[in-house]
């Protein structure tokens, strides 16, 4: 155990294995490279902006602090460290990846699989929290604060042991011959066991909408009509993007599982794949912030307080702009519930 770990700081080793696993060795810096970097970091950059503000506006306004809303500030979170972690994987990708010590090389992939899964497993509280909210379960209590707090603190705890197996010693160092493609120090068994749990986490997702399905077609008329499609739209679109953007970085990952070593070319264009899994951070405040027009609201009210303060200097003694118009709750994410967590569900509700 003492020769493996003495191997984490040997600046060969990488080089080995990406030389036992690839055809050719990505050595030159070229124009499309600079390139893909740009989009991609301001993919990333756009990524973390958007959800720092679902997160400031989440953690200032006292509304938002029910159940819904703080796994909702959890999934954001949990993005914008994908983000962070995913533009640190690119810049030290190419040529670079193969100066890299194999303690540095798993702490690259490794931050990016703690990011990516705390994204899935937030998405798995959110589902599991709507399913709750819709199917009446009391499940949270009197100690739900508590509750909400474990589960969030499990996710972020699977998420590092998940992510960090590798480092503790569930790689390849030292067997070239049990290797991954896609990744040349983790084993294909570890890769393997990862797909495996990110699918039981898809399947538990889509069994818990589908079960949020049937209550609502089940029930009676005070959550059917325009409630009832609208909560199904929302769990339509999140569904699908989930399964649009995940499914091709599993498939790549199970054919890494089957192929043996270079056998399968495609897999030499993993990263194009894991790219497009990271769409996933980057749409997932677009889903959950536009489908509520509350919370939407509340993350573009620096922009509109900065646009009424320009205003006013612009215009110099002129009529004074209009004021914000206090929040009501009209949001899709809660309307088919019938679990109030605060006075403002009790108005009237508009269809976003």
């Amino acid at each position: 155990m003492g020769s493996l770990y003495s191997e984490y700081l040997s600046p060969s080793k990488v080089l080995e294995h990406y030389n036992y696993t690839k055809e050719t060795l990505d050595t030159q810096e070229t124009t499309s490279r600079w390139v893909a970097l740009a989009i991609i970091v301001l993919i990333c950059f756009t990524i973390v902006v958007e959800n720092l503000m679902v997160l400031i506006a989440v953690a200032r306004n006292s509304k938002f602090h029910s159940a819904m809303y703080l796994f909702l500030g959890n999934l954001a979170a949990s993005d914008l460290l994908t983000g962070v972690a995913f533009v640190a994987n690119t810049l030290l990708s190419g040529p670079v990846t193969l100066g890299l010590t194999p303690l540095e090389w798993f702490a690259r992939e490794g931050s990016a699989f703690i990011t990516l899964s705390a994204s899935v497993f937030s998405l798995l509280a959110i589902a599991i929290e709507r399913h709750v909210a819709i199917a009446k379960v009391k499940l949270y209590g009197s100690d739900k604060s508590c509750r909400m707090l474990l589960l969030i603190v499990a996710s972020w705890l699977i998420s590092l042991v998940l992510g960090g197996l590798p480092i503790l010693g569930w790689n390849c160092l030292g067997h070239l011959e049990a290797c991954s493609t896609v990744l040349p120090l983790y084993t294909k068994h570890y890769v393997l066991c990862v797909v495996t749990i990110f699918s039981v986490i898809l399947l538990a997702i889509v069994a818990l909408y589908v079960r949020i399905y049937c209550v609502v077609r089940s029930s009676h008329v005070d959550v059917t009509g325009p409630q009832t499609l609208a909560l199904l739209k929302t769990v339509t679109i999140v569904l699908g993007v989930f399964i649009v953007c995940w499914l091709p970085a599993f498939s790549i990952l199970l054919l890494d599982y089957a192929c043996p070593v270079r056998s399968c070319p495609v897999l030499y264009k993993a990263h194009y794949f894991f790219a497009f899994a990271t769409l996933n951070s980057l749409l997932n405040p677009v889903i959950y912030t536009w489908r509520s027009r509350d919370l939407r609201r509340e993350v573009l009210r620096p922009l509109q307080c900065c646009r009424r303060a320009a205003g006013v200097q612009g215009r110099r003694g002129g009529t004074p702009g209009h004021r914000l118009l206090p929040l009501r709750s009209s949001s899709s994410l809660e309307r088919g519930t019938h679990m109030p967590t605060s006075p403002t569900f009790l108005e009237s509700n508009t269809m976003v």
